[in-house]
């Protein structure tokens, strides 16, 4: 946290703000065209007057997200306050958007960035953006469960090693299904070869409020990190932080944040941002205690049934898993003889029970603030059911949730180069100029300028067949693929 400040975390400078600006009646002759929801009933119905009346413009009253100089400001200082960060940037445009900046900050075309190649699509489509070279450390893969691990600290010492010209070294914190990387000695090795380090922290909130978590970004030390509020803190969909630490230049992100994200700033995804920031800080360390109560429970639960396996703080082995996010509910289903991505679907249209997502072998139930018991309760009834009603043979089901990818060229240079389409099974052995992935997760299974094998066709198809949601390519249908000429 830059200087000595008291703040007060009681205070939500933004939310304060706009309930002044409410009771004030103020006349409308600017943007939006709504007026305070009078132009559209039927809006003003669906979102509420309470909502539509604060869907406002910037204004001096309210700030400039642009260029805060009072209440976004001051909103700004108290998250980075709350967070132990030397500047905070409330961010409209999603973790997506908080990602980009983070790298667009320290990275130019040509420049290399070292990263585990099991990476949100966003990082890669910050390459695609700045023509940075990326430098994969491609993760270990549990075999059993089919997901990728951490970085290793020797890979990653190996790859600066190798590689003294990277600017910065990228780790995920955590992964999707919880597995944490050494991310204090990362930013030791980072630092010692004069590169900045960055986080994605989109799926770790709780890590600065709970207790007996994994280290945060901030507190090892990271230079960046881009946090999902969310996700696991509440706030409203689209609302994310970019946090920096003590070594970045503050002035310098502000202008690279405003290259992309909109002058139009959303006052009801900022507010939900300060709201949100506060009950963290006053209610965060009891309500995430509980959070992982209900997880120990669920997996406990879902174990004793027998064929799952919701797995958790044993697979830490100081290295590859170094730690686990124990609010993550993530359960294997492979032995069961269906894919997660089946699981998923019975869980939806037949027990009106919405995870997270679904893969080639696990599901993800994201257990946050909001969470209680009872559904918990709902959620492991359902899966022992569904484990009695359709558990089969599991021979045949694929396992390899992770594939090495052979980089060719940079994304940028393969997305913007000349292309031509051709059927999938006559895509082996080209380069691929667009992306392939599953949503959730958004890890890109093809990503531009990398070349195209049989097995990678195989996980496509098959994933295709499972009913998993795919996208990326041009071609909605995934028939054909985009291959550099």
């Amino acid at each position: 946290m830059g200087e000595e400040r008291k703040l007060n975390q009681n205070h939500a400078p933004i939310y304060e703000a706009l309930e002044n600006f409410r009771k004030m009646r103020v006349v409308p002759f600017d943007v939006p065209g709504h007026k305070h929801g009078r132009g559209n009933p039927e809006l003003t119905e669906f979102l509420g007057k309470q909502c539509v009346s604060i869907d406002v413009n910037s204004m001096k009253p309210l700030d400039n997200l642009c260029h805060p100089v009072s209440v976004i400001k001051e909103a700004e200082l108290l998250c980075a306050d709350a967070f132990g960060a030397y500047h905070a940037f409330l961010m409209v445009g999603g973790t997506t958007s908080s990602v980009q900046s983070m790298v667009l900050s320290v990275c130019k075309r040509g420049d290399k960035i070292i990263l585990p190649r099991n990476v949100h699509r966003s990082v890669i489509n910050a390459l695609v953006l700045c023509g940075a070279i990326p430098v994969y450390v491609n993760p270990e893969v549990d075999t059993k469960l089919g997901i990728s691990l951490g970085m290793k600290r020797e890979q990653v010492a190996k790859a600066i090693e190798e590689n003294p010209d990277a600017v910065a070294v990228l780790v995920n914190n955590p992964t999707y299904y919880g597995i944490c990387s050494d991310m204090k000695a990362i930013v030791a090795m980072a630092h010692k070869a004069g590169m900045y380090c960055l986080a994605d922290e989109a799926h770790g909130t709780h890590f600065y409020f709970g207790e007996n978590m994994p280290i945060s970004a901030m507190k090892a030390g990271a230079d960046m990190a881009s946090v999902s509020m969310h996700k696991s803190g509440g706030s409203l969909t689209q609302s994310s932080l970019l946090l920096m630490g003590k070594n970045v230049n503050a002035g310098h992100v502000r202008q690279i944040i405003n290259l992309t994200q909109t002058t139009s700033g959303s006052y009801l995804l900022m507010s939900s941002l300060d709201i949100s920031r506060r009950n963290l800080v006053l209610r965060g360390r009891k309500v995430f205690a509980k959070v992982v109560n209900m997880a120990e429970y669920a997996r406990e639960e879902i174990n004793a049934i027998g064929g799952y396996y919701a797995f958790g703080k044993e697979l830490i082995n100081g290295n590859s898993v170094f730690d686990f996010d124990p609010t993550k509910l993530s359960v294997h289903t492979r032995d069961i003889g269906l894919a997660g991505i089946e699981v998923y679907d019975i869980l939806r249209d037949e027990y009106d029970i919405q995870i997270e997502f679904g893969d080639i072998g696990n599901i993800l139930a994201y257990l946050s603030i909001g969470d209680r018991r009872q559904e918990l309760e709902r959620l492991v009834s359902a899966l022992a059911e569904i484990r009695r009603r359709y558990q089969k043979d599991s021979s045949g089901l694929l396992s390899q949730e992770y594939i090495d990818p052979e980089v060719v060229t940079s994304p940028q240079e393969a997305f913007y180069a000349k292309k031509h389409s051709v059927p999938l099974r006559e895509s082996v052995g080209c380069i691929c100029s667009e992306f392939v992935m599953c949503y959730p997760p958004g890890i890109p299974i093809l990503a531009p300028g990398e070349r195209i094998t049989p097995e990678i066709l195989d996980y496509i198809e098959y994933a295709k067949l499972k009913g998993c949601s795919m996208t990326g390519p041009e071609d909605p249908d995934i028939l054909n693929l985009n291959v550099l000429v």
